[in-house]
């Protein structure tokens, strides 16, 4: 009977040593898993893209002008308006092309009986290409005609800034200042400049 109680006993006690056990292997085996947060990614914002102005476009002109000449008593100024043609070609970034443009002038000095007829232009072009809207340089030769007690016509040169806007794939609308130069008018002892400023719209085709 000694004997007995004295054998279970320790067997009492192994048995929560064991369960202990089994508990702390058990928990060793299925340690909890880290999931790492989700990180952030920047994202590039798009980069603005330019539009394609490669193309034939024609259009008209409205606008003013203004002579200064020392063969002149006055400034004499007064409307232009006329019409325009050209091609532009797009190399991405910049804009290259030429142009044809014709106005039709109310200037007169009445005065001197000296009147501005017409300007034709041949122009070279080159503009930024900023989506949209195309600001751009332009130079060339103009060749211009006079009435009245002046009445010939002679070459010179200008040079000047624009802008054009594109308001559809086929409209657009801007303007434009030029500077012109005709030295020594028509073998005259006296030089001609003028200034003009035009809106203009354009059809692309």
């Amino acid at each position: 009977m000694f004997l007995s109680s004295f054998t279970t006993k320790p067997a009492r006690l192994a048995i929560p040593l064991v369960l202990s056990a089994s508990v702390a292997s058990a928990g060793g085996m299925a340690e909890p898993v880290v999931v790492p947060e989700p990180v952030a990614v920047p994202v590039a914002a798009p980069l603005p893209t330019g539009s394609d102005w490669t193309g034939f476009y024609a259009g008209a002109q409205l606008g003013y002008g203004q002579l200064k000449s020392d063969g002149l008593s006055t400034d004499p100024d007064g409307l232009m308006y006329g019409v325009h043609a050209g091609y532009l070609y797009d190399l991405g970034t910049w804009v290259v092309g030429g142009e044809i443009d014709y106005d039709i002038s109310d200037i007169e000095e009445e005065g001197d009986d000296v009147a501005l007829d017409s300007v034709l232009r041949g122009k070279v072009r080159v503009g930024y290409d900023a989506g949209d809207w195309l600001p751009y340089l332009t130079a060339g030769v103009a060749s211009a005609t006079t009435s009245g007690a002046l009445d010939a016509s002679d070459t010179g040169a200008f040079g000047g800034l624009g802008l054009d806007y594109r308001v559809s794939d086929s409209i657009r609308v801007g303007a434009e200042v030029l500077q012109h130069s005709f030295p020594e008018f028509d073998n005259n002892d006296f030089d001609i400049d003028a200034t003009t400023a035009a809106l203009r719209v354009s059809f692309e085709f």
